[in-house]
């Protein structure tokens, strides 16, 4: 509560000065602002980033610059107080010790977030300065420039403001000139097709991300209903969608998720019917499942020649079907049994 309190007198000061380009967040902005403006910036041809990460970030920054920043706007010293006992307020640990606090800004509270953009803004407007065209979002940070010659020049000359302006160090391993297609920001790709037009696409660790979370909700030993399970990776993937809607060439990519989804569902069904059902129930619905499995697995080999596209559309279909006549089996189950 107090350090929201503080933010609600930081934030009409600091706001209205924050450079555009900064999206991280402040009201109205977000991670789909970002991604729109690093479009345009690609659209007109500045097609290799400067990737920049800041090493440990939220727990490097150095309080008397931080300070410094925020005692230009703010006179009140009980204020200027208050904030410095946040600053250094004890870490506890998990087994209970306390751990004093000499640099960075805490995480995970309603201030943290200001405090980081009061202070990367000095980076900000150095960069509008020099001309730069440039996305920030927190600590991650891509300078958009014509060639590989111009990125290195840039990384090598913004690195060094880094770190002798801001105190702060520049993370080499995670940090590159490329172009912007091979680069991941915010969980996309941002690429120029061979027509000349840019995409966003998924990063492949966003890629990876969503089927470990699939997994994750479908395990083989789900212990509840098909119903229940389905309502639930439906609960997850609106939000997904919510966030990764914006891309606009990943259809393929949609159909092996969703392929995906169907083979973890009937997975489980097969474990939960792997006694079989009593005597005199449904009978012969093991034989009837094999049977199905091996129908579909020779559809799909005969489908190997097809083009791409193709084959994604007619797996969907067919794991479609699967899925419909495996419930049909479970319906019949129950009301056997009742």
């Amino acid at each position: 509560m107090v350090q929201e309190a503080t933010r609600a007198v930081l934030e009409p000061l600091w706001e209205p000065t924050f450079h555009p380009s900064s999206h991280g967040f402040r009201p109205n902005r977000s991670c789909h602002t970002a991604i729109t403006e690093a479009r345009q910036h690609i659209e007109e041809g500045y097609e290799w980033v400067v990737d920049m990460d800041v090493e440990k970030f939220f727990d490097k920054v150095h309080h008397q610059r931080l300070m410094a920043r925020v005692s230009t706007r703010i006179n009140d010293r009980r204020l200027l107080v208050l904030i410095g006992a946040m600053l250094k307020a004890a870490v506890v640990l998990p087994d209970g010790v306390h751990v004093t606090t000499e640099e960075g800004v805490p995480q995970g509270g309603p201030l943290s977030p200001l405090l980081a953009n009061i202070v990367l803004d000095e980076l900000d407007q150095e960069l509008a300065r020099r001309g730069h065209r440039f996305v920030r979002y927190a600590d991650d940070c891509n300078i958009y420039v014509r060639t590989e010659r111009a990125g290195q020049r840039v990384m090598e000359s913004v690195s060094g403001f880094i770190s002798k302006r801001l105190r702060l160090k520049v993370n080499a391993e995670k940090s590159a000139v490329s172009r912007t297609g091979e680069r991941h920001f915010l969980g996309f790709r941002v690429l120029v097709s061979a027509t000349g037009k840019t995409k966003v696409l998924l990063s492949t660790r966003s890629k990876e991300r969503i089927k470990a979370s699939i997994r994750e909700r479908t395990p083989r030993n789900w212990g509840c209903t098909l119903k229940a399970c389905i309502l639930k990776i439906n609960a997850y993937l609106r939000g997904w969608m919510g966030f990764f809607g914006i891309c606009d060439g990943e259809v393929g990519t949609m159909q092996a998720l969703d392929a995906h989804i169907r083979r973890r569902l009937r997975a489980i069904l097969l474990v939960q019917w792997k006694g079989g059902p009593p005597a005199g129930e449904c009978g012969g619905e093991p034989a009837l499942l094999v049977l199905w499995e091996r129908l579909v697995g020779d559809l799909l080999d005969r489908t190997a020649k097809f083009p791409k596209a193709v084959r994604f559309t007619f797996a969907a279909r067919i794991d479609g079907i699967a899925l419909d006549f495996l419930e049909r089996i479970a319906e019949a189950r129950v009301s056997a049994s009742g």
